[in-house]
């Protein structure tokens, strides 16, 4: 029912339940959270009603945020997916990892085949990340999949810059890396 992928190094799987104790440990994370929603730390039941909001997006979508697994040890470092609740700007591909799991290229790799499964299986002709001004680690992984700047716009009351790309930007990217 809810489709997997895979990189060299990660596995994106639907979220189970013995996933809680990591997903609560990385959202009570200050520096994981400090450009997410309010930027404030997650309590254990505000994660637990986060991870289910991410499993409801899924059902009511028919998409949304895979949990991101390291291939070589089994364990969950993050999510990765699409999203693109009411009242969102645009349907999104977006990343969050946990702080250990920063500098690795993961959110790249993730983020890549999440965008490959958002052009390719859904068909999408645009796809953007939302990201809230200052988090130049994100902008740096959306800049090395190709997004650019779209434009500026309050979102939940945060300042936050949409990057984005288009199917034609990335299927020009891909027959570049191909050739």
């Amino acid at each position: 029912m809810f489709p997997e992928l895979e990189t060299e190094r990660l596995r994106l799987r639907m979220f189970k339940q013995s996933d809680f104790e990591d997903y609560a440990f990385m959202q009570a994370d200050v520096d994981v959270m400090e450009f997410l929603g309010d930027g404030i730390p997650r309590n254990r039941d505000d994660a637990w009603k986060h991870l289910a909001t991410l499993i409801g997006h899924w059902h009511l979508r028919g998409y949304g945020f895979w949990a991101v697994e390291e291939k070589a040890t089994g364990e969950l470092i993050g999510r990765v997916g699409h999203w693109n609740p009411e009242g969102w700007p645009d349907f999104e591909v977006g990343w969050i990892l946990r702080k250990e799991s920063w500098g690795k290229g993961y959110a790249t790799e993730a983020g890549g085949a999440a965008l490959d499964y958002a052009f390719e299986q859904m068909g999408r002709d645009k796809v953007c990340s939302v990201i809230r001004v200052g988090n130049e680690r994100s902008v740096n992984v959306a800049t090395k999949l190709g997004e650019t700047l779209d434009r500026e716009e309050t979102v939940m009351g945060q300042q936050c810059w949409i990057y984005a790309i288009t199917r034609d930007v990335w299927e020009a990217r891909r027959s570049q890396s191909a050739g």
